[in-house]
């Protein structure tokens, strides 16, 4: 829960930065020069980037969550069976380990959503974020039936 708070509050900053850019972007056009309008453009096409960008984010986490929960409900959700540190890091190794076996159980049943969401949270416990962002994207896309078989992504 305090990371949907932070979430939304970083979402809220952001909204505001992007109106406050907007507005001097504005004014800058405004002035009617021929440099102030084109950095006036300029500075109006961050906003619309930043807003892109949040909103992708936003609808990732939305659709992973979503998935999370359906997967919960049927009581597949990976169990953490991941040796700790002290400190309370994962254990290389023990990531190592898991990863090993999603990525067997990926290979066996490649169009599951469900292999690939474990799959996704291995990746993550390993500290391989990108490829955990793309094997979530391609869980979320088996699971919405919009993965196709030219689109494939390997384990």
């Amino acid at each position: 829960m305090r990371a949907k708070i932070v979430y939304f509050a970083l979402a809220a900053v952001l909204v505001v930065y992007f109106v406050l850019v907007g507005s001097r972007g504005i004014m800058l056009i405004e002035q009617g020069t021929a440099i102030t309008v084109a950095f006036g453009v300029a500075v109006l096409v961050l906003p619309f980037i930043g807003a892109w960008f949040l909103y992708r984010t936003t609808k990732f986490a939305r659709d992973a969550g979503r998935l999370a929960r359906e997967l919960e409900a049927e009581g597949g959700l990976p169990v953490d069976e991941l040796v700790r540190t002290p400190g309370g890091r994962i254990d290389r190794d023990s990531a190592d380990a898991v990863f090993a076996r999603r990525r067997a159980e990926t290979e066996a049943a490649p169009e599951d959503w469900r292999s690939w969401f474990r799959l996704a949270v291995a990746y993550h416990d390993a500290r391989d974020t990108p490829r955990a962002r793309k094997a979530m994207q391609r869980a979320i896309a088996l699971h919405d039936g919009k993965a196709t078989a030219s689109r494939t992504v390997s384990p």
